[in-house]
């Protein structure tokens, strides 16, 4: 397995080692050895999420203020670009964001740790990510970050028309800007 640190040193950008021939791929899309051995980390997932969105569509920016959950993302169908925003009050990067390309081809996976509120934008006519988590969902304790906030200033690379506005859901489109979020100590 190849990293790759992003611009936030703690968000990973993972390769694995895919074998293919005339017949398709194989390759090892999860293992906690190879994983902690490749990064140094040594974490427990207990959540596996599948979503499926169409072009345009944003999911995010959510956090879980409690149950802080660490996610590696992987796009299985079609392709996405994943960011991370650092909310840890002590980083030296907090509040900022880095984000990345994700597709089906690459088999190319994103590390989030926890501390950091999560998104992305589909790029493809359909795409389905999944994504493992290192706490469980719990609703009381999840927050939105607005995905348009001009202080975080995120360039998010909508299909077709510059003024094209996302497909949101309702809590996205309400999210709180960074400078009224409840954030990580």
């Amino acid at each position: 397995m190849k990293v790759e640190r992003t611009s936030i040193a703690e968000v990973l950008l993972l390769e694995p080692r895919t074998f293919g021939d005339a017949r398709g791929f194989f390759f090892e899309s999860y293992n906690r050895r190879t994983f902690t051995q490749a990064t140094g980390l040594d974490v427990e997932f207990v959540q596996d999420n599948h979503s499926c969105s169409s072009r345009n569509v944003l999911r995010g920016l959510h956090y879980q203020l409690r149950q802080a959950q660490g996610k590696l993302v992987r796009v299985v169908a079609g392709e996405i670009w994943d960011v991370a925003v650092d909310l840890r009050r002590g980083s030296a990067s907090f509040g900022r964001w880095t984000a990345a390309h994700l597709d089906a081809k690459s088999h190319r996976m994103l590390w989030i740790p926890a501390g950091f509120a999560h998104g992305f934008l589909a790029l493809s006519e359909r795409a389905e990510v999944l994504y493992k988590s290192t706490d469980y969902y719990a609703p009381e304790h999840e927050r939105t970050l607005l995905w348009s906030d001009p202080a975080l200033a995120i360039a998010w690379p909508l299909a077709g028309d510059p003024a094209a506005q996302p497909i949101l859901a309702d809590k996205d489109r309400r999210g709180t800007p960074l400078a009224a979020a409840d954030t990580f100590a």
